[in-house]
């Protein structure tokens, strides 16, 4: 089947009893085990039917081995970082998400694992970064917030080859336009709250592996630390997957006729989005991402940090919010917002400038949208 194919109908069987076409949201918290015998559910943070079928969902769009469902997208990248032991060291891309750089910073580093930021476009310097230690690559294509672009398919490569994992956050893709997996990637991690739900009504993660083996490592933590996700946003999620290829093409539509726009406007400084020829990772990203180069961009503009303020501040559309994905538009300053958590000399040092902003482009009329820009900028 398709993709959205896929979408509308792995994980989505009509109920058995009752013949519906949505399965119902099952809300128990445990479950009857006739003689003592185990059944397919026992308990709902080891299993339950709706997350069950939505993890099927998630494992057919990313073509995977297994997939499991967590409560936030930071919980599905602590249980990674879990298969981690002292003395081990995660080599993770520069441009990655403020909440994925404070966890590898300040909390599994409390256990004795050690973290490397490096550009992750740039293979050949990344590659000196590995230690005899390395045995998780983190890395985000594309990154957050400078949308830079990273091979994947030769990332996983040079991971392997020095005896470590490859886990890829394809939150900003989603697997409508890439599917790391299929690149040789072990783990793909998601934010469900973005693009897969949808709609900024649920908060979710998810991971989906190449390997079974992996899968039951994984479950095993999961089902001893308990952040799994709660069957109504799962119910939440399945249904968001169902528009999920549809929503995000015609954002990616939008999207690069907004990033075209901004290019040529001399209020702005730099624009960051792999669709346009001038991105340093625009011929990589058309070898790896199919039908569209995402919806999410970033710019600079001709200003300080105050300036750059004052635009977030003023849009009337676009909203100012943390988060991205969903069917409403969203702008951000990263410096002050979602890559706050940053020590201030890793935001210099890694690109992410005071008059940087971050746009999440939704399903609003393109004119509208340039329309709000527009009047902010001035």
């Amino acid at each position: 089947m398709k993709f959205r194919t896929l979408a509308i109908h792995a994980g989505n069987k009509a109920d058995r009893e009752t013949g519906a076409v949505v399965p119902p949201i099952h809300i128990a918290s445990t479950y009857v085990q006739p003689g003592g015998k185990r059944g397919a559910f026992d308990y709902s943070r080891s299993g339950n039917p709706t997350r069950s079928n939505v993890e099927q969902t998630l494992n057919a769009l990313e073509n995977g081995k297994g997939a499991l469902a967590f409560a936030s997208g930071m919980a599905a990248t602590h249980c990674v970082t879990m298969l981690l032991e002292s003395n081990d060291h995660v080599l993770a891309g520069a441009d990655i998400y403020g909440g994925t750089y404070r966890l590898f910073h300040d909390i599994i580093s409390r256990g004795g694992v050690s973290v490397s930021l490096a550009d992750s476009t740039r293979l050949d310097t990344f590659a000196g970064h590995f230690s005899s230690r390395t045995r998780l690559v983190w890395i985000e294509s594309p990154g957050n917030p400078q949308m830079t672009i990273t091979d994947i398919r030769a990332c996983a490569e040079l991971a392997h080859d020095h005896g470590a994992l490859l886990a890829v956050d394809n939150t900003f893709a989603t697997p409508v336009l890439t599917r790391p997996l299929e690149l040789g990637a072990d783990i793909v991690m998601h934010s469900a709250t973005k693009y897969l739900g949808g709609h900024s009504d649920l908060l979710g993660g998810a991971l989906v592996v190449r390997d079974r083996e992996l899968w039951e490592q994984l479950y095993f933590t999961q089902n001893a630390t308990g952040a799994v996700l709660s069957p109504f946003d799962s119910f939440l999620l399945s249904r968001g997957l169902k528009t999920l290829e549809l929503r995000v093409r015609e954002q990616s539509n939008t999207a690069h006729r907004l990033a075209e726009w901004l290019e040529a406007d001399v209020r702005v400084a730099r624009v960051m989005y792999p669709g346009l020829p001038g991105h340093p990772g625009h011929q990589t990203a058309q070898r790896q991402m199919e039908g569209g180069m995402g919806a999410m961009l970033s710019f600079e503009i001709n200003g300080d940090f105050e300036e750059t303020k004052r635009v977030v501040y003023s849009t009337r559309l676009f909203q100012l919010a943390v988060s991205l994905g969903a069917v409403e538009s969203l702008i951000e300053q990263p410096a002050g917002m979602s890559h706050a958590s940053y020590a201030a000399e890793d935001r210099t040092k890694h690109g992410i400038t005071d008059n940087l902003i971050r746009l999440s482009v939704g399903l609003e009329d393109f004119e509208d949208l340039r329309e709000d820009l527009d009047q902010a900028l001035n």
